[in-house]
């Protein structure tokens, strides 16, 4: 309860960190209803508000961010085409930095595709690391709860590997796919010490909750789910509480 009531009164800036969820980003004219989604519009109506009330980070920021008060981290999951598209002119407009997860089988299977869903290797690699910090969102984007821990470890060293081999600078912080992890005891605990094994720094759940930072649970950080159709004053709301309902 300390932590919540800090957040009503505005304690802790320094310690509390909002981290953010995003997907896709497509303009109103094209767009379709899907929580996935997120629009032009809105995006920009937000990047308006944080610009003006937050310090936006990256995660291998953190440690030396410390000092820094109303820290957000604005995250983006897949890698999709579209982001390049309409998320990097708005970041560039408002000079703001975002982090995308990229899960590595999903950019090697739309490589020969017609249809532009994911950004490829070399569009990755060229973005502006001044405003993109890229991230790790598994290979085969399996939900990990349903995996053994081999098969997760393999998963995630494949990740890894190809990000390398495409020469890809990257921070090995994880964003669960689908935030799912083993939840029953013992193989939590077995599925933490592999992360932290294979250098894992921390990893995000959704949670829907603010962060504070340095994380309690490294591996279960909360992040906040923007969805399509959030007004500003829901948006706000979130970034106050984190959920939308207390």
């Amino acid at each position: 309860m300390i932590p919540f009531f800090k957040r009503i009164l505005g304690f802790s800036k320094k310690e509390s960190i909002r981290i953010l969820m995003y997907h896709q980003v497509l303009p109103q004219s094209i767009a379709y209803k899907n929580d996935l989604i997120v629009t032009v519009e809105n995006l920009d109506e937000q990047l308006i508000y944080i610009k003006n009330n937050f310090k936006t980070v990256f995660f291998k920021d953190l440690k030396t961010s410390k000092s820094i008060e109303n820290k957000i981290i604005l995250t983006f999951d897949d890698g999709y085409y579209n982001n390049l598209q309409y998320l990097i002119p708005l970041l560039e407009k408002y000079q703001l930095k975002a982090t995308i997860f990229i899960p590595t089988e999903f950019i090697q299977n739309n490589l020969n595709g017609e249809e532009r869903v994911y950004m490829n290797f070399d569009e990755i690699k060229s973005l502006n690391p001044n405003l993109i910090e890229i991230a790790l969102h598994s290979h085969s984007h399996k939900n990990f709860s349903q995996m053994t821990l081999s098969e997760a470890e393999t998963d995630l060293l494949k990740n890894i590997e190809i990000l390398k081999q495409s020469e890809i600078n990257f921070t090995k912080v994880l964003a669960y796919p689908y935030g799912k992890f083993p939840k029953e005891k013992e193989r939590k605990k077995e599925f933490f010490k592999m992360l932290d094994k294979i250098g894992i720094i921390s990893a995000m759940r959704i949670g829907n909750n603010v962060a504070s930072y340095p994380f309690k649970k490294r591996f279960e950080v909360n992040r906040i789910d923007i969805k399509y159709g959030d007004s500003l004053k829901t948006f706000k709301w979130k970034l106050k509480f984190g959920k939308i309902k207390l």
